[in-house]
């Protein structure tokens, strides 16, 4: 009984220092976990950032704006294709169908005659840009 009232200190203070590493053990591991997951969501928002630069940023821009083919014949079907940045609204006229901000999307028409088909894109703030092009058709 003697010497487990003279070990009961020493034992105290081995729990003490075992739970304090085990405490620090856990702390450095959720520090690392911390400090990975911080640096994916930077590398993330880069990867992001290029992305959108590469596309052609966070402007008003018409990427693209097109028929394919750019001449059919009468009763025949063409693509109208076009990708936008930044748009929050589309305009096609003539309207052939329902058209709807796109990096890349394509349509199908049947012209009986030539016919001038513009874009217009408008952004948020009420800015506009238009293209447009002519697909010819042959009897």
């Amino acid at each position: 009984m003697k010497t487990l009232k003279k070990a009961l200190p020493f034992l105290g203070i081995a729990i003490a220092i075992a739970l304090i590493y085990d405490g620090w053990i856990f702390y450095s591991r959720w520090s690392a976990a911390r400090a990975d997951e911080r640096a994916r969501a930077e590398q993330e928002t880069e990867l992001a950032r290029k992305t959108l630069k590469m596309l052609g940023g966070s402007e008003l821009k018409i990427n693209s704006f097109y028929g394919s083919p750019a001449a059919l014949r009468k009763g025949t079907a063409a693509n109208i294709c076009y990708g936008v940045t930044g748009a929050a609204r589309l305009r096609l006229e003539p309207p052939v169908e329902e058209v709807w901000p796109a990096l890349n999307h394509c349509l199908q028409v049947k012209p009986s005659r030539d016919t001038e088909y513009r874009l217009t894109a408008e952004d948020s703030a009420g800015h506009s840009v238009s293209e447009s092009f002519t697909l010819r058709v042959y009897p």
